[in-house]
């Protein structure tokens, strides 16, 4: 995160503004020593426009896979991986027709909220034990 806030000339300070934070919690996120909330999280990747994945250290890539060529994406296809990768295939929730027509940009909205669903899920079967 320090590249990116260095790239765009801003001091600490002027991103936890923008946040809507303290200087020493946006400074704990640089170091490592605490880590952003969901929220905070997507705000820190809209402000350096990088996604979530990118700023997780999940891909080298800061920009999503799926928007580098729009004229072969398939909402629905990306949307059956995603509702296969977190395991709700079965559930029923999902009448797949009615989202064909989601951009790269919804699909990558759809991952961060699964992934926000998946992650607390985790962190309350953890309290549990």
């Amino acid at each position: 995160m320090i590249k990116l806030r260095n790239e765009k000339k801003k001091t600490q300070q002027q991103i936890a503004d923008i946040l809507g934070i303290t200087r020493p919690a946006y400074t704990a996120y640089e170091r490592g020593s605490r880590q952003p909330d969901y929220d905070t999280l997507q705000k820190i990747a809209e402000i350096h426009t990088v996604t979530t994945d990118y700023l997780l250290g999940r891909t080298d890539n800061p920009q999503s896979s799926d928007t580098k060529n729009n004229d072969d994406y398939d909402s629905l296809e990306e949307l059956s991986k995603l509702i296969k990768e977190f395991g709700i295939d079965d559930s029923g929730f999902f009448d797949i027709d009615q989202w064909k027509n989601l951009s790269p940009e919804d699909i990558e909205e759809v991952r961060r909220h699964f992934e926000w669903i998946s992650h607390k899920a985790k962190e309350r079967k953890n309290a549990q034990k």
